[in-house]
Formats: C-alpha cells, sequence, structure tokens
C-alpha cells in the first residue's frame, strides 16, 4: 500500500509538470528538438500545431513510444494521421499515458487548411480520459486548439499555437483544470542540411520555457537532431533515417540532470 501510495503521488508530480495535465510532445522528432515543433510540417504536427499538416500531399500515419526517465509507470504510446482531402487536411491523432492505476487517455480530430500561400489555419477537438484506480474513478472532458503557420519565405516558417482555448475542469476538485498552453516558435532553414529551430512556450500554471534544436543532414535520407530547453533544464538528441521515401525512424532520447533519461522512438509512414 505504501509502494502504491508513493508511486501515485509521483505519477501525480510528474504529470502536473511534464504533461501539463493532458498536453504533451509526440513523435521522437519533435522530442529529440527539445520540444521545438510548433512551426514543423509533418504528420505529427497534429500533436504540436494543426496548422502544421495543411500543406500535406500525401497521406501519412505514425507510431511512437517514450519512456520518461525509464519508469514503466511513465510510458507514453501516441499515434498520429493526416489525409489529405480535395480542400485541407483531416487529421486524427491518440495519446496515451500512465499505467494500471493512473491512465490518460486524449483522442481528437483536426482540420486544416491553407488560407494563402503565406498562411495556414487549423483547429482540433480532443476528448480526454483519466482513469485513477477503482477508488478515485474516471474523469472525461473536451478541449479545442487552434494554430497558425505562416510562411515568411521558403525556408522560413513562423508557428503559434494555443492549447485547450477553454481551460476545461477534468473533476470538481477545486480548480483542477486541463491546462492552457500558448507556443510561439519559428523553423529557419539554413542551408539545404541545417535546420534551426526555437520556441518559447507559456503554461499559464508555469514560468515561460525556451527551447532550440537542430536538426543536421549528413547524407542523403539521414538526420542528426540536438536539442536544450529550460524551466526545467532538459538536453536532447536523437536521429533519423527515411527508407525508400516513404518510411522514417525515428530514435532519441531526453535526459534531466536530477531524474534521469527519457528514451523515445517513432515510426512513420507516407501513402
Amino acid at each position: 500500500m505504501t509502494k502504491l501510495l508513493l508511486t501515485s503521488l509521483f505519477i501525480f508530480g510528474c504529470n502536473s509538470l511534464i504533461f501539463s495535465q493532458g498536453y504533451q510532445f509526440i513523435g521522437s522528432r519533435s522530442n529529440a528538438l527539445g520540444g521545438a515543433s510548433v512551426a514543423l510540417e509533418d504528420v505529427w504536427a497534429f500533436h504540436h500545431n494543426i496548422a502544421g499538416i495543411a500543406n500535406l500531399k500525401k497521406a501519412a500515419a505514425g507510431i511512437s513510444y517514450e519512456n520518461r526517465f525509464l519508469l514503466k509507470e511513465l510510458q507514453s504510446q501516441g499515434v498520429a494521421v493526416a489525409i489529405p482531402m480535395k480542400k485541407g487536411v483531416i487529421g486524427i491523432g491518440m495519446q496515451t499515458f500512465g499505467y494500471n492505476n493512473f491512465r490518460s487517455f486524449r483522442t481528437g480530430v483536426g482540420y486544416a487548411l491553407a488560407l494563402t500561400e503565406f498562411l495556414s489555419m487549423g483547429v482540433e477537438m480532443n476528448h480526454h480520459f483519466i482513469g485513477i484506480n477503482a477508488y478515485y474513478g474516471n474523469y472525461q472532458t473536451v478541449s479545442g486548439e487552434i494554430g497558425l503557420l505562416a510562411k515568411v519565405t521558403e525556408e522560413w516558417k513562423i508557428g503559434f499555437s494555443i492549447v485547450n482555448l477553454t481551460r476545461n475542469k477534468i473533476s470538481e476538485f477545486r480548480e483542477d483544470r486541463l491546462t492552457t498552453i500558448m507556443r510561439l516558435g519559428t523553423n529557419y532553414r539554413i542551408s539545404n542540411s541545417v535546420t534551426f529551430l526555437a520556441e518559447v512556450e507559456k503554461d499559464v500554471e508555469h514560468p515561460v520555457r525556451a527551447k532550440i534544436g537542430f536538426e543536421y543532414l549528413p547524407v542523403e535520407n539521414m538526420y542528426i537532431r540536438g536539442g536544450f530547453a529550460v524551466q526545467p533544464v532538459e538536453f536532447t538528441f536523437g536521429a533519423g533515417y527515411a527508407f525508400k521515401g516513404k518510411y522514417r525512424l525515428d530514435l532519441g532520447s531526453a535526459y534531466r540532470q536530477i531524474i534521469g533519461w527519457s528514451p523515445n522512438a517513432s515510426f512513420t509512414v507516407q501513402f
């Protein structure tokens, strides 16, 4: 019983600090870049900035796995799908986190559209389910997101997103709400081989977090990534490889000095 209580307290603490009540980074590429992913354009943009899927020309899908701090109780799995339509792109996604005594699920659907050659916009609705063993019961709610992506030049993009616009409550306990997070970031391709990313993130319940990342293409189809974030301090790195032009495997890890490593992996296919 004591072990269960201590584990549950640790889970709640980590979930509040790291996953911000229902929100977390999904996909090894984002994690390897320090989480500076609000201005990226790929299928995983469903989880970072829904506007980032607006210019995808082919359907794509991906699965991901992460183990925070090498603890089995802090495992996370995610799925992302993007389907181009005659006008716009539909996104579908899912994320689950936790273990038997604490489990959260987030499923959602979104739509993104290129309004002009310069600006894309997306909206998303998510359903959240949180189960805290048989004694505490289950809680459900919904949340909305909005995202913008501006293509300043072919090399330079700026992204902005807001998660949980309405600050929905997840239980009747005091102010127990899904947090609202605002993100503003840039993606600049310095050369054909090097891309620089930077982002600021403001959680309404925590200080501003700054993040930077680099992506390097040493040879065709091979990617090397690194990143850094503060509040709290976190170092990230990873690599990826594209197979036959439509499959991509990404691996990486994050490191915090006090609580250790968080390995992650994702696999993406373009149809």
